[in-house]
């Protein structure tokens, strides 16, 4: 028999497809696990032999800044771009001072030594301006300049800079008053988060809480693993061919670790009703496939389309950010359809059973796995390992360990608390509706105020050597001084470059400027050009800004250059010269405005996206119509929050979070994952209504009773997922920072003020309406069925009868109803 007209409805061989994979995983388990292993461990081995190629800077769009590049890269034989690192001293007796300044000659010639380096150090040729001269640092801070080639791979400059670190740390122990920092993001290296341990941690309590079984807990838990270590890898290695941030497997590890326990568990809670209702654990394996393994399909499916909706932005930087998260969401999603059934197969009934030695092992592991998490010291963690495996090793000899852990008796839906909350909002469902957006509308206020900009070295943790040399350079050249600006145009000989010295004085006068210095990169400076050239074809001069790299004033000072005084100075030219601002901050200016002139195109697309296949789904225009428009609100709260915290620095002195611009990529990559997420909220809670309402018509009680039935996991799962991102926050990166706090809040708000409460709410009002949909609709729609196979029912009666016919264990006997 073979039918079809439902998304993976198809029948074939008695079965849906759906069904076919989850009992082939199931009776093959052991080929299934054997080639997860397998797989983890040959990507591992290839990741290993070809290494990974991180880089974290964004590159310029079509821009201003770009066309500046360009015309350096095209003139210049090494051109200057205000990118690379630097070795910066403090010498209280003056850095002229003969041990000090071997010192300096020392690490300088380190980091000369490697392949792909250069080091400028003060009085080489070209040298300008690297001691300070000003103020009380006056002749006590000096600086080289280290310029990295892209022969370097992140990883190589990061070790780099550790290096260069130790042998900073051994000469400050044998020159007395000396101080060396090492500067520039390139030379910071890259911490692995450890923050996700705690998540772990926090997610063995829940689960073991919320379904009282040492199995369910653990199941999710080593699926998200396994597809997250898998995920990772793939990431590390497809970093060799496409642009990506370093931070990008740091994002996939948060994302994966949450989804993955999230798809998990809804199939492992399927699992276990498919037991309770009757089923032998082959049966209630093929019934959760069906149902709660098209959900997590679908939905892993949709955040994965959504974050390659992020190549249309046509971006290397932001590209390689949605592969990366891409590739660890579709792991953790086959892990969950695949993996995860085979180790059912093995668990069987023993997950509904769990002894005294396993709970008490597992109750020791949480608080291992949190000491790590929280770097403390490793032998609190061992000790805490080794008295979960003598508990374990114990409890096959000590009665009292090996008795099960007494059964939680199920109560009916109606004497539920969650059945008698839906119903309290139900009955006044005008009140709570207005309350909860009034909440998410106030929490989304500091939305309005966003600036999107890249933070820089001054947000780096204070005790870091990174941010300690972007103090000094601060302190002994001026606040502009870590973030200057390349003036570079083209010119035609000599009357050229007269022209753009008259730019030079516009920009030198005006108030946001600092200073302007001639650069280094195009020979001995006349009149603070380049002017060395018989017939010069280009110009270039460093602009040090009055203000910081990322405060409001650096932004209106290049907007300002470039709207105003610029042009003004050009149109008195006697030749056609066009002044291009470009460096680090100028292309975090253009990446921002590129990326927030295409936001709201990406954002609609996404809702667009969710609308349609909701629609598709649920055969309904209004429940696909309010579910944008509440994700949409409770996503606007959680950038409000973002935007609070990291842009304003509310609640500075507890999160460590100094004030910077909102990096323009993260609404985007919120808004698309957080879309996904919530679509599988959505999809887990009202298929079950949808259920209870084709099945009694009641529009009021079918509310309650999906509610009461998915309220549990849904919970359970969001209080994961909220302690996994919001553990990033103890993380150093900024970016790691923001995003984890971002997502949590978003998880957050979403099962909450969303599906537990706005849901209810507005069903109640909508009523039947809920359901409708105009009939020339529904007859274009595609058919998406995430409830199972038309006939999921019979076709688990027939399977269910052949298995009893073929006779069972005793371990695949049917659970006791009530239990």
């Amino acid at each position: 028999m073979r039918t079809s007209g439902h998304w993976g409805g198809v029948v074939d061989g008695g079965l849906a497809v759906y069904m076919k994979l989850g009992r082939w995983c199931y009776r093959h388990r052991g080929v299934v696990v054997g080639a997860w292993i397998a797989l983890i461990i040959i990507v591992g081995v290839v990741g290993q032999a070809v290494g990974v190629d991180f880089g974290g800077d964004p590159e310029a769009p079509e821009s201003e800044s770009r066309t500046g590049f360009e015309i350096l890269e095209d003139n210049f034989d090494n051109p200057s771009s205000g990118f690379g690192g630097s070795i910066v001293i403090q010498a209280d007796q003056g850095v002229d001072d003969p041990a000090v300044q071997a010192a300096f000659a020392e690490i300088s010639d380190m980091a000369a030594s490697v392949d792909g380096v250069t080091v400028q150090l003060p009085g080489d040729p070209g040298a300008i301006n690297q001691i300070a001269t000003e103020g009380d640092q006056a002749g006590k801070i000096a600086f080289a300049r280290v310029e990295i080639s892209d022969e370097l791979t992140f990883e190589e400059s990061g070790d780099l800079g550790v290096d260069l670190r130790d042998a900073a740390d051994r000469l400050e122990g044998e020159v007395d008053g000396l101080r060396i920092e090492i500067g520039g993001e390139a030379l910071a290296g890259f911490e692995p988060p450890s923050s996700e341990v705690i998540g772990l941690a926090f997610a063995i309590v829940v689960l073991i809480i919320s379904f009282g079984s040492v199995l369910a807990m653990g199941l999710p838990i080593a699926v998200a693993l396994a597809g997250v270590s898998l995920g990772i890898t793939l990431t590390g290695i497809i970093s060799n061919v496409t642009v990506m941030p370093d931070f990008a497997t740091v994002i996939g590890a948060m994302i994966g670790l949450g989804v993955g326990i999230d798809y998990a568990l809804f199939i492992v809670t399927r699992y276990r009703e498919g037991l309770h209702q009757g089923y032998d654990p082959e049966t209630a394996t093929v019934a959760a496939q069906d149902t709660a393994g098209r959900a997590v399909i679908f939905a892993g499916v949709t955040v994965v389309v959504s974050l390659l909706g992020l190549l249309l932005i046509g971006l290397e930087f932001v590209a390689g950010l949605g592969i990366g998260a891409a590739v660890t969401v579709l792991s953790t999603m086959i892990a969950s359809t695949t993996l995860l059934p085979a180790l059912l197969g093995f668990a069987k009934l023993r997950i509904e059973v769990t002894r005294w030695r396993g709970l008490i092992a597992a109750g020791l592991l949480s608080p291992a796995l949190l000491v790590i998490g929280l770097n403390q010291p490793p032998a609190i963690a061992l000790a805490l390992v080794g008295l979960s495996v003598v508990t374990v090793i114990a409890g096959f000899f000590v009665p009292a360990l090996r008795r099960e852990v007494p059964k939680r008796t199920r109560k009916p839906v109606e004497e539920s608390g969650w059945y008698k909350w839906s119903h309290l909002i139900q009955d006044r469902p005008w009140p709570f509706l207005i309350g909860g957006t009034l909440v998410l509308l106030f929490l989304a206020t500091p939305l309005l105020g966003i600036r999107l900009g890249f933070s820089d070295e001054g947000n780096y943790p204070e005790e870091s050597t990174t941010r300690q040399a972007y103090d000094l350079l601060s302190d002994g050249f001026g606040p502009g001084f870590n973030g200057p600006f390349l003036a570079v145009t083209e010119v035609d000989g000599p009357e050229g470059l007269a022209d753009f010295a008259a730019v030079v004085r516009a920009i030198e006068a005006d108030p946001g400027v600092a200073e302007v210095r001639p650069s280094t990169a195009a020979g001995d400076p006349i009149d603070g050009l380049p002017n060395d050239f018989e017939n010069p074809t280009a110009a270039q001069v460093f602009v040090v800004p009055a203000s910081s790299p990322q405060s409001l004033e650096t932004e209106e000072t290049i907007k300002r250059l470039r709207a105003e005084v610029i042009p003004a100075a050009e149109a008195g030219s006697t030749t056609e010269i066009d002044t291009n601002l470009t460096g680090f901050v100028p292309v975090s200016v253009d990446f921002s405005s590129y990326l927030g002139g295409r936001s709201l195109l990406f954002f609609g697309v996404v809702l667009l996206l969710s609308f349609v296949l909701l629609m598709a789904v649920f055969r309904s225009l209004l429940v696909p119509l309010k579910a944008v428009i509440m994700n949409g609100l409770s996503i606007a709260g959680a950038y409000g929050v973002v935007v609070a915290l990291f842009q304003w620095g509310h609640l500075g002195s507890i999160t460590g979070i100094e004030p910077a611009p909102i990096e323009p990529f993260i609404p985007m990559m919120m808004f698309a994952i957080v879309f996904g997420l919530s679509m599988d909220y959505e999809v887990f809670l009202l298929s079950r209504v949808k259920e209870e309402y084709e099945r009694t018509g009641d529009p009021k009680n079918s509310v309650a009773d999906g509610l009461a039935s998915t309220a549990r996991v849904i919970s359970a799962a969001a209080a994961i997922m909220v302690v996994v991102f919001g553990s990033f926050l103890l993380e150093d990166a900024r970016v790691t920072k923001l995003f984890g706090v971002g997502l949590s809040v978003a998880v957050f708000l979403d099962a909450t003020l969303v599906r537990m409460l706005l849901v209810p709410a507005t069903m109640e009002l909508l009523g039947k309406r809920n359901w409708w949909i105009p009939a020339w609709l529904d007859k274009v729609l595609p058919r998406l069925n995430v409830e199972g196979a038309p006939d999921h029912a019979a076709q688990l009666a027939a399977m269910q009868a052949e298995r009893a016919a073929e006779g069972t264990d005793t371990d695949e006997a049917p659970v006791p109803a009530g239990v």
